[in-house]
């Protein structure tokens, strides 16, 4: 499987997560329509079909990951 680029994973990864926040997929159709095709690009960058699992693969590869990596752990 080929992977992306570190920056260009964690600029998706960035990006998903603002229109996330921001509520894009309930906004406008200009902001679903970019909330969509991030989170696609997401899901292809890291070989996944859902985009919270995306999220997960890409925590492990983006540099600075540890193999036992809480990230989707709350405190």
């Amino acid at each position: 499987m080929l992977l992306a680029h570190p920056v260009v994973l964690e600029d998706l990864v960035e990006r998903y997560k603002a229109l996330a926040l921001l509520g894009a997929d309930q906004g406008g159709p200009g902001g679903r329509q970019e909330y969509e095709d991030v989170a696609y690009s997401l899901c292809v960058a890291t070989g996944t079909s859902d985009v919270d699992a995306a999220v997960v693969a890409a925590s492990h590869q983006l540099p600075g990951a540890r193999p036992t990596d809480d990230s989707m752990v709350t405190a």
